[in-house]
């Protein structure tokens, strides 16, 4: 190897690891303000999901008792066709729709 090229390799190395040096406090300082702002951020994200939580839990507490309203109001009707249907037959017709 000539000895320009091994100046240069040494020079180039040289230049890099200054690079290098120069740039790790300004990576250091800019990792340490990106922590905070995804640790801050994430803070919000759970405080959104849980917001959501709860009004998903409310919605889903109301369709629940909708459903519980429509299977009483089911049961009364079949009560009520099971003592219609008892009613025919004690007086000997046939129930509608059994002709």
């Amino acid at each position: 190897m000539s000895p320009e090229v091994l100046v240069a390799l040494v020079t180039a190395a040289g230049v890099i690891l200054a690079a290098v040096v120069t740039a790790l406090p300004a990576l250091r300082s800019l990792q340490r303000t990106t922590a905070g702002a995804v640790a801050e951020q994430g803070a919000v994200t759970r405080e959104h999901l849980a917001e959501l939580g709860r009004v998903l839990n409310t919605r889903i507490d109301d369709v629940r008792d909708d459903i519980d309203g429509v299977r009483e109001d089911v049961a009364r009707v079949r009560e009520w066709q099971a003592g219609h249907d008892a009613e025919h037959m004690l007086i000997g017709r046939p129930p509608r729709g059994d002709s």
